[in-house]
């Protein structure tokens, strides 16, 4: 399980936005290899060196996209983030695209929830909201 602020998760969607509004469109979570698949506005659950939110529209030349680690799996400050990700994302680099139309709608309900965590499964991407 990973887990968010919501607050960052919407600045990271809104950011999404922006740069696609700026750029034209939102970039392909599948680098092209499902043409038109992800490319609306959302989020990357991203594995790599950690496990990260990724804002997904085009950048900018030079521009970096925001990103948002989650708390338990940042490289910096969690010596374990390799065995936590390993774990709970798999061993793999990968990317998995949430819609922000399954986001925004599920935070608008819980006003009083304070982050957001995502559960991958072997066939789907479990979300569910916390209050702390």
């Amino acid at each position: 399980m990973f887990t968010f602020p919501i607050v960052a998760v919407r600045k990271l969607v809104d950011h999404g936005v922006a740069d696609a509004a700026a750029n034209g469109g939102f970039r392909n979570p599948y680098y092209g290899t499902r043409p038109g698949e992800g490319e609306k506005p959302g989020a990357w659950l991203v594995g790599d060196e950690g496990v990260y939110l990724c804002s997904n529209g085009k950048l900018a030349k030079g521009a970096h996209p925001l990103v948002l680690y989650s708390e338990q799996c940042h490289p910096v400050g969690n010596p374990d983030w390799w065995h936590y990700k390993r774990q709970h994302f798999g061993g793999d680099d990968g990317i998995e695209f949430i819609e922000a139309e399954r986001l925004i709608p599920l935070f608008d309900r819980n006003r009083r929830a304070t982050h957001l965590n995502i559960e991958l499964t072997e066939n789907d991407i479990a979300l569910a909201l916390i209050t702390r």
